[in-house]
């Protein structure tokens, strides 16, 4: 095969509890992290390894089979390893799950792994490992254990079948690799070289199905960007000839997720002074305190600066008025008047507290009315450095005050450290301006209402638009208002040029199902040339969630732009943004990937929660007592029901029905949240 051609490989871990808890799992990792070895050690010019999808289902048939089979026909990737749920555990479940979506068995690459595996521990022989194709992806289920995946990988890399595999699989004739078997063949006694036994035949068709395959990325190229095929009905087409089924595959929030994180690149860096316009940046570089802080010593109380050889006695007072130059000597008999954070005149290393001297006597000062201290009675002996902060006792020069990818919060810590240390500007990461709009004949602005065409229908108020930005704005971020959009493709362009010119990302609603003036996917694939990366998600609500990459001209290069079309029902809208949206804003904006997502806790329901078939993300008030977080239900759940979304200030993550028997969580169950606002005092 080619080695400038890398093999793009998926990794899933099966397992209930890292389906819970993402900290479970190990074994994805491991494996992630032995193939970037594999393709450190070969170097740019050998075998390249690339991971851009990973996730984490539970033991559960059908979520297998639906990651495992979108990531073959919808990504097309090269090689798809499962690791975990191949033992005989009640719940063990990825052989089944596996081998009724395979095209073709690979009976030798099982044997493989269970020999190599019998070498290190006969209780290999209780693992079910299965193999084969879908397609032109090669599927290898591994155990869940750290050591079996370790041992099962370094036996699959330093065999050298899985590049084979691959080269076959996309349509190569393995020639290369049969020359070199065939060199070191054996000789029979007739003379001839035995060649070995292969268990393929070379009937493949020469031509590859690129990574794009299934998902439209290989129509052809318009300045670098590769133009994706359309997978969308075309609106000028009669309504007759519209999808009657959705060509999108549904995917999981997981694999929606990685998706969205994977497309997603942080935006430009940019030079800010420092002050209240950096609230809410991540910092794009390093900052080191240019000098020490303090520089000089100085007084942590307000008091007078002495000698602490000076005993208790009466000592003329000296003030920053009277001895203007801090680099003489203070004279013999005096002290000098300072307040905290002032500096200590040269000769002086201590400090006495107002509170252990006595004033003794007064005078006006230069004619004026003020009454001046002249003298002051010392009550105490002070120990040389007493109440003194030493030079750079805070900060010493050089010293990593704020380091790269550190947010600057609405506290003001971050804004004043800046400051402490001298820095007058930082560079940071651009925060992504937002453009949003709604679609739909139907929807009126409640600032501008417009009179609807048609007897006794006055219209439906657009609830998202308004919604969507006071969030975005509580937030920080620039929000560009393109409005509603009638449901004709020529508005629809209009409108996405307008959003997709003056932002960094485009926000739809609406417009994003089987109707025949939901317009959105088709212009964004048929005439901005986008991407849709998914089409629909298994949550609910939210299943028609859409997320695009356009390509995007900035007079220097080509740039994706990212969009996402949200359901035009404002309970999905405002859930989705949450989930999906957000995090993506996070990640553009700098943010740590680990960071991006909204925070999860354990929360104690306080009512029963029916589960769907579906994710649910079920709207809660979290409160907080002696006893800890409990979840109390906004009501009823419909997704155009906005009022569920008032008050609520977390989304509890209800699993689907298929994994839990009973079909509903009882009260007093502990289940995760997601955190959208402040916790309430109970």
């Amino acid at each position: 095969m080619s080695e400038s051609q890398p093999i793009d490989v998926a990794i899933l871990t099966v397992s209930d509890s890292a389906s819970v808890n993402r900290d479970n799992d190990q074994s994805g990792p491991a494996i992630k992290t032995l193939l970037d070895e594999a393709s450190d050690l070969s170097g740019d010019d050998g075998l390249q390894f690339t991971c851009n999808l990973r996730s984490v289902v539970p033991d559960d048939v059908q979520r297998i089979q639906e990651t495992v089979s979108s990531w073959a026909k919808h990504w097309g990737v090269d090689l798809v390893v499962t690791t975990g749920g191949t033992g005989l555990g009640a719940r063990d479940c990825t052989p089944e799950a596996i081998k009724s979506i395979l095209d073709r068995e690979a009976p030798g690459i099982v044997h493989l792994l269970l020999s190599s595996s019998l070498q290190h521990t006969p209780y290999a022989a209780l693992s079910r490992p299965i193999a084969g194709t879908i397609g032109r992806t090669l599927v290898i289920t591994l155990p869940g254990s750290v050591r079996a995946v370790k041992e099962s990988m370094e036996a699959l890399l330093k065999s050298g079948i899985i590049p084979h595999a691959i080269e076959l699989l996309r349509g190569g004739s393995g020639e290369q690799l049969h020359a070199a078997l065939a060199a070191e063949g054996t000789t029979s006694a007739a003379g001839q070289q035995e060649q070995p036994h292969h268990h393929h035949h070379h009937h493949h068709h020469h031509h590859r199905h690129g990574h794009g395959h299934g998902h439209g990325e290989a129509a052809g190229k318009d300045d670098g960007y590769q133009i994706p095929q359309p997978r969308t009905h075309d609106p000028s087409a009669p309504v007759s000839t519209r999808h009657r089924e959705s060509p999108f595959p549904i995917l999981s929030f997981e694999q929606a997720m990685e998706l969205i994180m994977t497309k997603t690149k942080p935006l430009p860096v940019f030079v800010l002074p420092v002050n209240s316009s950096l609230r809410g940046h991540v910092l794009a570089e390093d900052v080191h305190a240019p000098q020490a802080v303090p520089l000089t010593p100085t007084t942590n109380v307000d008091g007078y600066a002495l000698r602490s050889s000076d005993p208790p006695g009466t000592y003329n007072v000296l003030t920053s008025q009277t001895h203007t130059t801090l680099s003489t000597p203070l004279p013999t008999g005096c002290i000098y008047r300072i307040n905290t954070g002032g500096p200590l005149p040269t000769g002086t290393d201590a400090v006495i507290m107002v509170e252990d001297t006595r004033l003794i006597s007064t005078h006006h000062d230069d004619g004026m009315e003020r009454e001046e201290e002249k003298e002051v009675e010392t009550l105490a002996q002070v120990s040389a450095g007493e109440n003194v902060r030493k030079p750079g006792s805070d900060v010493k020069q050089g010293d990593l005050v704020m380091g790269a990818g550190e947010r600057v919060l609405g506290n003001g810590g971050e804004v004043g450290t800046l400051t402490f240390v001298g820095r007058k500007e930082v560079k940071v990461v651009k925060r992504p301006v937002v453009a949003i709009l709604s679609t739909g004949n139907e929807l009126v602005d409640l600032q501008d209402p417009k009179p609807m065409s048609g007897e006794g229908w006055g219209g439906v108020f657009d609830t998202n638009r308004p919604s969507l930005r006071a969030t975005l704005e509580s937030m920080g971020y620039e929000v560009v208002d393109v409005g509603i959009v009638a449901d004709t493709v020529d508005a629809h362009v209009k409108a996405i040029e307008q959003g997709l010119q003056n932002a960094d990302v485009l926000l739809t609603t609406g417009g994003t199902s089987m109707g025949p003036t939901d317009l959105l996917k088709p212009v964004i694939e048929r005439t901005f040339k986008g991407t849709i990366h998914f089409g629909r998600v298994a949550i609910k609500p939210g299943k028609p969630t859409t997320f695009a990459t356009v390509p995007f001209s900035d007079g220097k290069a080509v740039i994706e732009k990212l969009v996402f079309a949200l359901p035009g029902n404002p309970a999905s809208a405002l859930v989705t943004f949450h989930v999906f949206v957000l995090p993506a804003l996070r990640k553009l904006g700098g943010w740590q990937e680990k960071m991006c997502q909204l925070p999860r806790v354990p929360v104690k329901l306080m009512s029963e929660m029916y589960l769907d078939p579906r994710v649910e993300f079920h709207r809660v008030v979290i409160k907080v007592d002696g006893e800890g977080l409990k979840a109390y239900s906004t009501g009823g759940q419909r997704s155009s029901r906005v009022a569920s979304l008032s008050g609520a200030n977390g989304f509890v993550v209800l699993p689907s029905k298929s994994i839990v028997p009973a079909g509903r969580l009882e009260a007093g169950t502990i289940a995760p949240a997601i955190v959208i606002g402040e916790i309430q005092m109970n």
